[in-house]
């Protein structure tokens, strides 16, 4: 999950050259450190239970719940925060008065690039820590 984290930031800075040591502790973004820790945890179950284990069993349904709702119930709940605070400036802007209720955070779930992503650094991960740490 922190190299996930530590790697937003860096693609960040690639690609946008903007240095923003914030995003090491928001949700969203490019890879999903959700995927990528529940992955690992998975992996890990893999390499040390066997893929026939109730324990990997139960990870692999975790981690499936956990991709679905970053990629379904998260994203879609962002978006609409994100559309409630734009209807809010419209309606600030024709109302002309002090018309100021808080913007809803918005709080993006993933795209399914980002999930895969984060996937693809959770089996990094899991099999690099199954490797490393006895």
């Amino acid at each position: 999950m922190l190299f996930a984290q530590v790697a937003k930031v860096l693609l960040i800075l690639l690609l946008t050259r903007r240095w923003e040591p914030e995003k090491l502790l928001e949700t969203g973004g490019m890879p999903s450190s959700h995927s990528a820790f529940v992955v690992a945890l998975t992996t890990g179950m893999a390499l040390s239970q066997g893929l026939g284990s109730p324990l990997f069993a139960a990870c692999t349904v975790f981690s499936l719940i956990v991709m679905y709702d970053a990629t379904g119930v998260r994203r879609s709940s962002g978006l609409q925060a994100r559309l409630l605070n734009e209807l809010l400036e419209e309606l600030r802007a024709a109302l002309r008065e002090n018309f100021a209720p808080k913007p809803l955070r918005v709080l993006l779930g993933h795209t399914y690039l980002e999930v895969v992503a984060g996937v693809l650094v959770g089996v990094l991960a899991g099999f690099t820590a199954f490797r490393w740490i006895p």
